[in-house]
């Protein structure tokens, strides 16, 4: 009998397009806390490159781990400096 071998699902690894980011990113803000944001940010800025992002967004690499990580709280300049380097728009719906 053949083993199956498995592997930890890694979501950054399907978020290729400003779209899918977008819809993982929108799914997040309506129903999760400051926290799972936080970590859906962490995960589109790792799908993207830590480095690159970094370039793009004009913020250190380390400026984006420590907003970003389990301890961070990314501020608003922040959040949309990463929204404008992945081609996105922040907006509000009633």
């Amino acid at each position: 009998m053949m083993a199956i071998e498995t592997r930890i699902w890694d979501p950054a690894e399907l978020l290729r397009t400003p779209e899918d980011i977008a819809a993982y990113l929108d799914t997040y803000l309506e129903d999760g806390d400051s926290e799972e944001i936080r970590e859906a940010l962490r995960t589109i800025a790792r799908s993207q490159g830590m480095t690159a992002l970094a370039r793009k967004t004009g913020l250190t690499r380390e400026a984006l781990y420590k907003a970003l990580g389990e301890n961070g709280n990314p501020t608003l300049d922040t959040l949309v400096r990463i929204c404008r380097a992945l081609g996105l728009r922040l907006s509000l719906a009633a």
